[in-house]
This record gives structure tokens, C-alpha cells and sequence, in this order.
């Protein structure tokens, strides 16, 4: 991020993965009149503007709904994160855990470890899981962020002999998906196309830096992007409608 400063791009686009962490350089790119765009960085103070595929709390929600599925809308449950300096998974995690409490009463957090840290690796998300089920018996499931969630716990749950009475929810790559829901150990997983994303961050940079005007409804080319809005809490924050659910019906529409 120095080097692209120094270099004096026009624009900088960029998925930070600890926001606090990239205030500094991103500071003396907006003082030097550089674009900077973020994605799954909401958070981040110096910026333009934050490109969200959806709006975080709506997302964490639909995971939970899914969870809630799962779990036959009752039983204890934990949420994982990659990290928990990451804005994104975070948000999620607590649009779930507000979503639980709205809808299903019957649900709860697991008190001793709400938020599991799994350093975005899958073998340390598997070995947390495996710790998790065997520490607290009455664990019923768990809500995943990271995309090495679901697949990991999964494998937990094969493992273990917990097919059908252990769940997970949340993130997943098809193509990783696809022979755990052969198997049958989860029916579905959401996730948004990071191509498209990053796409609608760099139509939005163009549009920008020919001096056009940036209202809503938004059309940022990308599917799922060509009528953003802005969030009602954060005047810099656009969210598009760019989740997807994968099923066994769909889940070889996607090579990744």
C-alpha cells in the first residue's frame, strides 16, 4: 500500500482485513487527492466509500435463518469468525445473534464462547469445532463467517458421527460445497461473487474519476450491483443485492 501511494495512483481499491490497521496509509492516500474504495472494510475511516455486496446485518440474518433451519429452531448455538478485528464477519456474526434473538426463542448463544476466532484457516476452524462439541455437550450448532467455516465444521461433524444432529450455517465456496451437500451434512450455503464486487469497487472508481455524480439507485454493471443504495446509518456505505444461495441445483453454475 506504501509502494501504490508513493507510485501516486489515481484510485485504490481494497479488502482490508484489519481496517484499524490501514488508517495510516490510507490517510496519506486521501491527503495526496487518491480514490480509495473499500469492500468488506465498512469500518474504515479513510475512505470514499465502502462497496458492500449487501447490507452486513441482512446478511448475518440470512445465515441465521438458514441456521435456524437446520437446528429446527432450537438448541445452543456459537458463531465463528475469522478474526475478530475482521469488520465484516463480525457484523454478520451480530446480525445473526439480533436475528435469533427476534425470531427464535427457542435458540441460544452459547454463553462461555459467543465468538470463536479461527485465524481464517480451515484446519484451525476444524480443530476448534472438534473442541467445541466435545467441551459443551448441549452445543447444537454452529454459525460460520469465513468461507473455510462451514467445510470445516462439516468435517467435524462426519468425523464425530454427528450427522443430523450438529449444524452448520453460513459461507462456503460451491465448488468446496458441492460433496458435503452430496453427502448430505448441509443443504445450502450463501456467499457473493468477490469478482463482482471488486468489479462494482473499480466501476465505481471510473465513475468517480471522470467526475460523475454518485446517487442512488446506483448502477454499478456488476449482477447484483446495477441499483446500489446507500445505507441509511453510514452516508458513505453502498450496499447492492449480491448474495447468492447455493444448492445441489445450482451449485455447478460456479467454477470456484
Amino acid at each position: 500500500m506504501e509502494d501504490l501511494v508513493a507510485q501516486g495512483v489515481d484510485a485504490i481499491c481494497v479488502v482490508p482485513l484489519d481496517p484499524a490497521s490501514m488508517e495510516t496509509v490510507l490517510k496519506k492516500a486521501m491527503d495526496q487527492g487518491i480514490i480509495v474504495l473499500t469492500h468488506e472494510g465498512s469500518t474504515t475511516q479513510n475512505m470514499d466509500y465502502a462497496v458492500e455486496a449487501f447490507n452486513n446485518t441482512s446478511y448475518g440474518a440470512f445465515i441465521m435463518d438458514n441456521l435456524a433451519k437446520a437446528m429446527g429452531e432450537e438448541g445452543i448455538y456459537t458463531t465463528m469468525v475469522a478474526h475478530v478485528t475482521n469488520a465484516s464477519h463480525n457484523q454478520w456474526a451480530d446480525g445473526g445473534v439480533e436475528r435469533q434473538l427476534e425470531a427464535y426463542p427457542n435458540m441460544q448463544l452459547l454463553e462461555e464462547e459467543p465468538r470463536v476466532e479461527m485465524e481464517d484457516n480451515a484446519e484451525v476452524a476444524y480443530q476448534k469445532a472438534k473442541e467445541l462439541i466435545k467441551k459443551y455437550p448441549d452445543l447444537k450448532g454452529i454459525f460460520g463467517t469465513s468461507t473455510f467455516c462451514v467445510p470445516a465444521v462439516a468435517r467435524a461433524i462426519e468425523e464425530l458421527g454427528l450427522q443430523g444432529k450438529f449444524f452448520t450455517a453460513g459461507t462456503s465456496m460451491p465448488q468446496e460445497l458441492k460433496p458435503i451437500m452430496e453427502k448430505g451434512i448441509v443443504d445450502s450455503a450463501i456467499l457473493w461473487d468477490a469478482a463482482q464486487a471488486n468489479y462494482a469497487m473499480c466501476a465505481l472508481a471510473v465513475r468517480m474519476l471522470n467526475g460523475e455524480t454518485i446517487a442512488e439507485p446506483l448502477n454499478l454493471i456488476a449482477p447484483g450491483y446495477e441499483a446500489c443504495t446507500f445505507s441509511p446509518v453510514q452516508a458513505n456505505l453502498i450496499e447492492g443485492a449480491g448474495w447468492i444461495t447455493v444448492t445441489m441445483d445450482n451449485v455447478d453454475d460456479w467454477d470456484f
